[in-house]
């Protein structure tokens, strides 16, 4: 089931002490792989978004101190700026992504080619899994692999499908694996861990202390991940070409969404997505991060640059790195390799079915970014890597945030503080923080009617409206019940709750009552509270209403969303419509061809 082995080393790194030294090429004489503007690009973001929260915040400032200061008109100032400076940041990523795509210009090194040569190098592409759904792991092996073979690549490619499964998935595991493996041309392999030592990047790190030293590549997928074959094959070919990069990341879109609440994320992801995906790549040069998943690595540098130490201390601060490709990345670059974003149309992933489920592998999440923050101050790391590393632990950061922030203010409000209210309701405030806010989404929509042919694939000029007039109001309505969530997730964090490691849900139709309603108990306590305070202080309940709705609709807004007939009703009338692809299409027949 597994080929001969060729075993690499794979050293285990340490954050502290002396960094190691640069291993990586240089690039090739006449191959330019970072902007050669790109420090003015990082200042410009920089600059930008400081300018924008400091606006922001000055019309506060104003309010706050025409009465005098306190202290908590300083807690509320301290809230504020970086409240601001996060999403003044997020928009001005957006503004400069839609420059780039409305001007047509290309934000990053290159695209994938298509229809070249095939590669040279032998590439391997791992697929680890964790008690999935069998048929569907293999069936998109099996679609990948045909497509691999189509574009002439073959011998030059193995799927290596790793599993961390309980021992009672292991028969229909490997009876998927005798199904499939002589009926492709491209090898495919299997192997179950009867010990699952350190999650997904153990399994990667045996599978290269065993494997590696026979491959030039490894294209890292998750189970649920799905790429086209030319894409696969030109990724191979950009790295071969190209010896200084050990990373090349894609940014997955998402596919298979059935639910109501898989839909609007969908269309969310794709309608939303590219141009803060074209600003993402534009600042990031050849520093971009790692994602986990659908991107192709350099084995030999991955294997002397990421062996991951447990950090020190008990989970969930220490032990198992949770959040490892962010830290893989900075290991990469530490080194002197080069790691780039590219923007293709074909690499996919799927969507957690609900709101809850989302909320389950967001838990995970959160712990592995908190964790990153002891890795700030790794020894070497580049001061991109660290502020990805911030960024990552700051989105879980500014949920509690901005519920203190909500907190002072009532606070403030209740001691008839007219100058807090005045400052947290102002006209400023508000229209600063709409712009900032659905900036990003009118901009997208701008960017799609532009083009006939983008336009019809959302459906249509009346299909976009319709589907963004009904993601604006669920957007603001989740938007506190993500919030609070993340604020008790973080909360359990600190107080030393693992997250745990279970199989992700990614099939389903509804929620029950009983199901959704204990996940939400407290979002229901806090929404009653502010309905509380609206009546003590009616112009702050106002300013609070889809706060105070979101929290109140919580467990409506979950089962409704996981629904799979809403989604389809609305599907037929064109709403959240996202340009198809004949990659995602699941049409088994293609594996058999």
């Amino acid at each position: 089931m597994m080929p001969e082995p060729v075993p690499l080393a794979m050293p285990v790194q340490r954050f502290d002490g002396p960094p190691p030294p640069h291993n990586a090429p240089e690039p090739r004489p006449g191959v330019n792989l970072s902007p050669d503007d790109i420090l003015t690009r990082r200042l410009l973001l920089v600059l930008l978004t400081g300018l924008l929260a400091t606006a922001a915040s000055a019309s506060v400032k104003e309010a706050l101190l025409s009465d005098g200061f306190s202290l908590l008109d300083g807690l509320l100032l301290l809230l504020f700026f970086p409240l601001f400076a996060w999403i003044s940041f997020g928009f001005v990523t957006a503004a400069i992504g839609f420059i780039l795509l409305i001007s047509r210009a290309h934000p990053g090194i290159t695209a994938a080619p298509k229809n070249a040569a095939p590669p040279t190098a032998r590439t391997a592409v791992l697929v680890p899994v964790h008690n999935e759904d069998v048929d569907a792991v293999f069936d998109r092996i099996a679609r990948m692999a045909v497509m691999i073979d189509r574009a002439g690549a073959a011998h030059r490619f193995a799927f290596f499908v790793l599993s961390d499964s309980g021992e009672a998935a292991e028969d229909e595991e490997r009876a998927a694996w005798q199904c499939w493996a002589p009926r492709l041309r491209v090898p495919l392999y299997y192997r179950r861990r009867t010990e699952n030592i350190g999650r997904k990047p153990g399994n990667v790190a045996e599978w290269i202390r065993n494997h590696g030293g026979g491959y030039d590549f490894m294209l890292m997928l998750d189970a649920d991940s799905l790429m086209g074959g030319d894409t696969i094959v030109g990724m191979a070919q950009v790295m071969e070409q190209r010896p200084s990069i050990a990373l090349l990341q894609t940014v997955p879109m998402i596919i298979g969404a059935t639910t109501f609440f898989q839909r609007w994320m969908q269309f969310a992801s794709r309608f939303y997505g590219p141009i803060s995906t074209a600003g993402l790549v534009w600042w990031s040069g050849s520093e971009s991060t790692f994602w986990g998943h659908n991107a192709l690595i350099r084995i030999r540098a991955f294997a002397e640059s990421c062996g991951l130490p447990d950090l020190p201390g008990r989970p969930p601060f220490g032990g198992t790195i949770m959040s490892h490709d962010m830290v893989e990345a900075a290991l990469l670059r530490r080194r002197g390799w080069r790691l780039h974003m590219l923007m293709v149309e074909d690499s996919f992933e799927e969507f957690p079915p609900t709101l809850i489920d989302q909320a389950v592998r967001d838990r995970r999440w959160a712990q592995g970014n908190i964790q990153h923050l002891k890795l700030l101050g790794a020894s070497g790391f580049h001061w991109i890597s660290r502020l990805q590393l911030l960024i990552g632990a700051s989105a879980y950061l500014m949920s509690p945030a901005w519920l203190i922030l909500i907190a002072t203010s009532i606070a403030q409000s209740l001691s008839d503080d007219a100058a807090t209210v005045r400052a947290v309701t102002s006209t400023q405030v508000l229209v600063v923080t709409l712009v900032l806010l659905f900036g990003p989404k009118v901009l997208s929509i701008i960017w799609a009617m532009a083009d006939a042919e983008r336009r019809a694939s959302y459906g249509g000029a009346k299909g976009i409206l319709a589907s963004v007039a009904l993601d604006v109001p669920l957007s603001i309505l989740t938007a506190p019940v993500i919030a609070l969530t993340q604020t008790i997730d973080l909360i359990n964090i600190v107080r030393g709750k693992p997250s745990g490691w279970s199989p992700q849900s990614r099939v389903r139709d509804g929620l029950a009552a009983a199901d959704a309603m204990p996940r939400y108990y407290w979002h229901l306590g806090v929404g009653a509270a502010l309905v509380f305070v609206s009546f003590l202080n009616p112009m702050l309940g106002a300013w609070l209403s889809p706060v105070t709705l979101g929290l109140l609709l919580a467990p409506w807004l979950a089962m409704e969303t996981a629904k799979v007939r809403p989604g389809e009703r609305l599907a037929k009338k064109g709403v959240f419509a996202v340009p198809g692809s004949e990659v995602a299409e699941p049409v088994r027949p293609l594996a058999l061809a």
